[in-house]
């Protein structure tokens, strides 16, 4: 499941908790919220291995381009060994495969800057989103743990004030 979804969720269940009057705090279904950071559990590192695969995937590129570049600069020798003008056909393929080479290495560097911003904006967006959830369920556990301590005070005043 996609970690934004899970967030919507997670925060849809805030807005849905009933508050607790004259405070900031909510009443959360605490068997839900549980669920939700379980999914979350699993969720993020799906997203960490499509931020992986895209990683894969320039680095595939990166070893294609360089085959290529040596395919071609092996042909070029196998064809300029026949040839009479020899050290002309060499230098020139010698100097297209370079130039392949080069230009793979700029497209698979270029390739590389783009998958790193995308999974720099991505882990950044995800450690928002969970700081945001985790100062919700903070937030939750405190207003619930308040409540209890309300609860606890008003019996033990009771207790106390009855005749032994």
């Amino acid at each position: 499941m996609d970690i934004l979804n899970l967030i919507d969720r997670l925060e849809e269940l805030f807005n849905e908790s009933r508050a607790i009057p004259l405070t900031n705090s909510v009443v959360v279904d605490e068997d839900r919220m549980l669920d939700l950071i379980d999914q979350m559990r699993v969720a993020i590192p799906e997203e960490v291995k499509k931020s992986q695969k895209l990683l894969a995937e320039r680095d595939r590129t990166l070893a294609q381009a360089q085959e290529e570049a040596k395919r071609t600069l092996q042909m070029a020798r196998e064809k300029s060994d026949g040839m009479v003008d020899r050290d002309a056909i060499l230098s020139a393929a010698k100097g297209r495969a370079e130039e392949l080479l080069a230009q793979a290495r700029l497209d698979a560097e270029a390739t590389r800057k783009e998958a790193d911003e995308y999974v720099l904006e991505a882990l950044t967006n995800l450690e928002m989103e969970m700081e945001r959830s985790l100062n919700q369920v903070r937030n939750g556990i405190r207003a619930l743990m308040q409540q209890q301590e309300n609860q606890t005070e008003p019996n033990e005043a009771r207790k106390e004030s009855q005749p032994d």
